[in-house]
């Protein structure tokens, strides 16, 4: 017996293996057209009615598709006659299923991939071939049947009462929004205009992440490996940048031996030239090569990456193409067990507005959509006339309520590529109108168009919001 009839077989008699494999597995894993066309209508009942059908339902769904001819349906009738009883051993047939799914995927993934070589392929480049493979060789089956409440009480307890792995900001708003620091597997955007200090904000992350005795990798694709390099010694030598050019050799050595910090890799890629696909590389290369396995990934910046997965052309939607890039670096995230940061630009609107949102991220909604955590940062004038704060505004943040320190003020030494911290306790109050005003207390800051707290009751609905208009 083939092992495409055992498992219709089982697909219709045996409901615990369908509930397991129905829905994981693919019509274009089954080569023969009747054994495709039967699965299809399985997995259609199984997803409808979350129960296997009979044959006698899928006799009748067969010989109700108008897009079966003749010959075809019958092929299908005699392939449901053979099919007659479960197999005892449903472990075995379980993990024989996934070998199986696992080898089609990987032979379809294959045949794409020749497909693409040979130009037949509109919609992916040839980068995407590793994306796909791995794909394939990722196959696996959900064995897991679900938590049950009152069994699995006691994995609940454990679950509640486990200290997650976290990175600290060590940049106390930060770290209290986030509720101690940034997980692994996670993406967090920085969003912002031109000039703002996006990348400072960045540079200065990978000091204090370095310091904390993590090893970090950061790849620019917008300024050269020497340009961040200078951003971060001026950090952590505490001196302005404009003296890194004088200062003797020996003194700068000296520095450089007295810091206790972690690995640092910085990595250049030409705008545009390099997709996850290239950082997956990239990584494996550098555990071979220097033993260095990065804990952060710093990306500058998410906007000038390419797609692994989906060829640009002059008429793509920038939707669809930017939400690819974020869900392929968020992918990397998950791959690499790192928490992954990265900027992105505001759009037209978002440049002349002091208050931007999540509607003014650059080309694309689906970015905040693939985020873990996303603010925006918007260049401050503490009154002297200089831009030496950056006011972070909460945009999303699957940590916390963002309501919650919605928005922050941080003090900027330029000359240093540092950010200071303001403690809470010092933070000023910041009006929710849109305009960022400065008060003495937070109560006069709640103005009606603050979205979580109104001085003013609004006021009631009309009972007939129809009777004064004219047609």
């Amino acid at each position: 017996m083939r092992t495409e009839t055992l498992i219709l077989e089982n697909l219709i008699y045996n409901e615990n293996y369908s509930s397991i494999v129905g829905i994981f597995l693919k019509p274009d894993y089954f080569k023969e057209n009747a054994e495709k066309q039967v699965f299809i209508e399985i997995q259609k009942h199984i997803t409808e009615y979350n129960t296997p059908p009979s044959k006698e339902v899928l006799s009748v769904k067969l010989n109700n598709r108008e897009d079966l001819n003749e010959s075809a349906f019958k092929s299908c009738e005699e392939l449901l006659k053979s099919l007659n009883a479960k197999t005892d051993d449903e472990q075995w047939l379980t993990e024989e299923t996934e070998k199986w799914a696992k080898n089609q995927a990987v032979y379809n993934g294959i045949v794409q991939s020749i497909s693409i070589l040979e130009g037949k392929d509109d919609i992916h480049s040839k980068d995407a071939i590793p994306e796909i493979l791995t794909e394939a060789l990722a196959i696996s089956l959900d064995k897991s049947i679900g938590h049950s409440y009152v069994e699995d009480g006691e994995d609940r307890w454990e679950f509640y009462h486990k200290t997650e792995t976290k990175i600290p900001f060590d940049m106390v708003m930060l770290d209290k929004i986030t509720n101690g620091g940034i997980s692994p597997k996670t993406l967090t955007v920085l969003l912002g205009g031109t000039g703002v200090g996006k990348t400072l904000v960045k540079t200065h992350l990978a000091s204090q992440y370095i310091k904390q005795g993590k090893d970090v990798l950061y790849i620019t694709m917008e300024m050269s490996e020497e340009r961040i390099a200078e951003r971060i010694d001026a950090n952590l030598m505490d001196i302005d940048i404009g003296d890194l050019h004088v200062l003797p050799k020996d003194k700068f050595q000296q520095k450089l031996d007295n810091m206790n910090v972690g690995r640092l890799v910085i990595k250049e890629y030409p705008t545009a030239g390099a997709h996850v696909g290239n950082f997956r590389a990239l990584i494996r290369e550098l555990q071979i090569k220097k033993g260095f396995t990065p804990q952060v990934i710093i990306l500058d910046y998410l906007n000038i990456c390419s797609s692994s997965r989906v060829k640009w052309a002059a008429n793509m939607n920038t939707y669809i193409y930017i939400k690819s890039i974020a869900e392929e670096v968020r992918g990397l995230a998950v791959e690499c067990n790192v928490p992954i940061i990265t900027s992105s630009q505001l759009n037209r609107e978002g440049y002349t507005s002091s208050d931007p949102d999540l509607s003014n991220t650059s080309e694309s909604f689906g970015l905040p959509a693939t985020a873990d955590l996303m603010l925006a940062i918007i260049a401050k004038d503490d009154g002297t006339g200089v831009n030496n704060q950056i006011l972070f505004k909460q945009l999303k943040n699957r940590y916390s309520d963002i309501s919650i320190n919605s928005k922050f003020l941080v003090n900027v030494i330029k000359k240093r590529m540092k950010l200071e911290d303001i403690e809470e306790n010092d933070q000023p109050a910041l009006a929710n109108d849109g305009s960022n005003k400065f008060y003495d207390k937070k109560t006069d800051a709640n103005t009606e168009s603050n979205p979580y707290t109104f001085k003013v009751k609004p006021s009631k609905r009309a009972e007939k919001p129809f009777e004064n208009w004219k047609f």
